[in-house]
């Protein structure tokens, strides 16, 4: 019989410890994969529709086939294997900051095992996602690194941000910035903890053109209120 708790893994990194651990939920009647950054939770596997939105709402707008897709965030792995799922898919660029985090699924720690490494369209890239976008680390829209979509979960969301330094990344000089890496008619989706932000969405749109924030409601069993998330997308 497992047991009803386990810390999976404990890693040291630039920005604190962080820790993988699994417990079953009784209310869920699951095991749930949680991870800490020293003793903030960062994310768990108990409710992950949102994540899932990030990748299919993205994919659904876009057309064609071969398709490259960033996803900036690896996590737990739903957005970027919900975008490996997606036959439009040609090659899946996957930007973490915290090397555990690639490790966990190279070892098959996690529920999806190793489904996302052993993709042969999977490539990672170990690196702050912020600086790598600051020097234009994935060309411009005419460059060979041109991308047809950029798909970031990082921050709690544009306001609650887990470190300062990517403040700067929601402003609308940045994002502009960021709609030349991708390609005509390419698409940026942002994940939020929170429920949808006007003025965020007033910035997407004027750095992209166009941009909606949808939101996505989550019950949860015994709570008695829901979450509301919310998945961003703005496009050139």
């Amino acid at each position: 019989m497992a047991s009803l708790f386990e810390e999976l893994d404990y890693a040291a990194t630039p920005i604190g410890p962080i820790t993988l651990r699994r417990r079953f939920d009784p209310t869920l009647r699951k095991d749930v994969f949680e991870v800490k950054l020293g003793e903030e939770f960062l994310m768990s596997s108990a409710y992950t529709a949102s994540e899932v939105a990030l990748s299919k709402l993205a994919l659904d707008r876009l057309e064609g086939e071969n398709l490259d897709i960033l996803v900036a965030g690896l996590g737990l792995g739903y957005t970027a294997k919900t975008a490996l799922d997606d036959p439009k898919t040609g090659k899946l660029l996957i930007v973490e900051y915290l090397e555990p985090v690639i490790d966990w699924h190279r070892r098959g720690l996690l529920p999806m095992g190793t489904a996302i490494p052993g993709d042969p369209r999977t490539e990672f890239v170990l690196g702050d996602f912020f600086r790598l976008v600051e020097g234009q680390r994935f060309g411009s829209a005419s460059g060979p690194q041109s991308l047809d979509a950029i798909l970031v979960d990082i921050d709690h969301s544009p306001e609650a941000l887990l470190s300062d330094h990517s403040r700067p990344f929601y402003s609308k000089e940045s994002l502009e910035r960021l709609s030349t890496m991708l390609r005509p008619g390419g698409i940026f989706g942002l994940w939020s903890d929170d429920p949808p932000d006007e003025r965020f969405t007033q910035i997407l749109e004027a750095s992209f053109g166009s941009a909606t924030a949808e939101p996505v409601t989550i019950e949860r069993p015994l709570a008695g209120t829901p979450i509301i998330q919310t998945v961003y997308l703005a496009q050139t």
